[in-house]
This record gives structure tokens, C-alpha cells and sequence, in this order.
């Protein structure tokens, strides 16, 4: 029954999906054009919104825990566990003061209304996973851009998502180099759960009645480990050891 319910409610959803992607591209275009970043900036957190809203019609509810109040005058890396697509806008929405940043895959960066824009032109880096040069110069100048604006930089280390919830081994060497690049950060680790269940069926008909979470843990110095190996291991150990599988 769960699922034939699903269908319906999954039409409505790609729906209303779909036209706020399309309805915020030419809005974004607008605001960056005309006005610059900052404009960008509102219209893009108004898009996370608007999304959120569209997975509400799925019965899904979302609650972000962060208990710690997080300085805007240094930058900080967000390093979190990867679900689906859907754990992008809490993120972003949540944590917008921070102007968040993510390291994604080159693909993202075309084809898709409004998300290939911003991705293009808000400050993201897009990485070429088959081209290793390519990386990891784009990483350095990510993080160079972190490092001087202060800003928030989100990065998946599992590489990609985890398609039943359970944590992939985390690949290191982006992060390790935003470690290097922006080394006055704070590094905030960010688990997410349920997210998954979004696809659940996969992309048709979507998981319905989910309650996603996500929980900010203590922001961690980089300047606390001599030995960033460490250092990592204990964002990995944080952030895996509080996924419910």
C-alpha cells in the first residue's frame, strides 16, 4: 500500500520539482547579472527552500540538529556521509550563513536547470574524476577561495552516495588538501540519515513518510593535530559512528 501511494504522490512531486528548478534558472541568471553574487546568494537559499518543500509532499520531514554556534568569521569544511541528491538543500539552507560551497562531480556542472548554474557560478568547484591533474588543481584553488572568503566548503569523502544507508570507506586525498589549503577552518562533521530511503525504489515512484536528519557534530581545529591523518580519522569515526542503520 506504501508504495502504491508512492506513485501518485511521486507524479506531483517531479511536478512541482521540476518547475521550481526551471522557474529559479532564469531567476538566478537575473540576480547574478544584473546584481552580482550576493543576489545569487538569496535566490539560491530561496531554491533550497522551495525544494524542501517539494520533499514535503512526499511526507518526507526533515530535522537538522546543530547544537554549536558556528563563527562566519573563518572558514569552515563540512565533511559529511552522502545518501542521495536530497542531502544537498538542508544543507545548504540550514548552514546558509556560511555561504556553502560543494565539491562535486563535473557532470553537475551542465544539463541540470538552476543546480548546473549555481554550481557554474556560485563559488562550487567542479572536479573531473577521471582526470587527476585536473583535481587536484581545482581543489588548490578551491581552497584558496575557502581560505579567502571565509566561506563553507562541503565535501562527500565516500566519493559517492550510499545507495542503502550503510557508509562507504572514506577516499582522503580532497580533503586532505582542503586541509592543507584552508588552514584556518574549522571542520565540521555532518552526519545524515535516512536520506537513502528518498530512492528507496529508485528514482520512480520515491520513498514516502521518511523523516530525514541531520546532526552537526563538535567543529573540530586543524591546528588541534599534528598528525592530519588523525585528524580525519576522527571526523570519519564521528560521523559513521552515529549513521542508523
Amino acid at each position: 500500500m506504501r508504495k502504491l501511494l508512492a506513485y501518485p504522490l511521486s507524479v506531483i512531486f517531479y511536478l512541482c520539482f521540476g518547475l521550481t528548478l526551471v522557474i529559479f534558472h532564469p531567476i538566478q541568471w537575473l540576480s547574478y547579472n544584473l546584481f552580482g553574487y550576493e543576489a545569487l546568494k538569496k535566490t539560491v537559499d530561496a531554491l533550497q527552500f522551495f525544494i524542501m518543500r517539494c520533499l514535503n509532499l512526499l511526507g518526507t520531514r526533515i530535522s537538522f540538529y546543530n547544537p554549536y554556534e558556528i563563527s562566519t568569521e573563518r572558514p569552515i569544511i563540512i565533511v559529511s556521509n552522502h545518501q542521495s541528491m536530497f542531502d544537498i538543500s538542508p544543507i545548504m539552507w540550514y548552514l546558509r550563513k556560511h555561504h556553502v560551497k560543494f565539491v562535486s562531480k563535473k557532470e553537475l556542472g551542465k544539463g541540470i536547470p538552476s543546480v548546473s548554474y549555481n554550481l557554474r557560478h556560485g563559488g562550487s568547484v567542479l572536479i573531473d574524476r577521471k582526470n587527476a591533474r585536473q583535481s587536484l588543481s581545482a581543489m588548490m584553488t578551491f581552497g584558496t577561495y575557502i581560505e579567502n572568503t571565509k566561506r563553507a566548503a562541503v565535501i562527500f569523502p565516500e566519493g559517492t552516495r550510499s545507495k542503502d544507508g550503510k557508509p562507504k570507506p572514506f577516499k582522503t586525498k580532497g580533503l586532505e588538501m582542503l586541509l592543507k589549503k584552508v588552514p584556518s577552518a574549522l571542520i565540521v562533521p555532518v552526519t545524515v540519515n535516512n536520506s537513502w530511503k528518498m530512492l528507496r525504489y529508485g528514482n520512480f515512484p520515491m520513498g514516502i513518510g521518511n523523516h530525514m536528519t541531520f546532526t552537526v557534530h563538535k567543529p573540530l581545529e586543524i591546528v588541534n593535530f599534528t598528525d592530519k591523518s588523525e585528524l580525519i580519522q576522527q571526523v570519519e569515526n564521528t560521523i559513521v559512528g552515529a549513521i542508523e542503520l
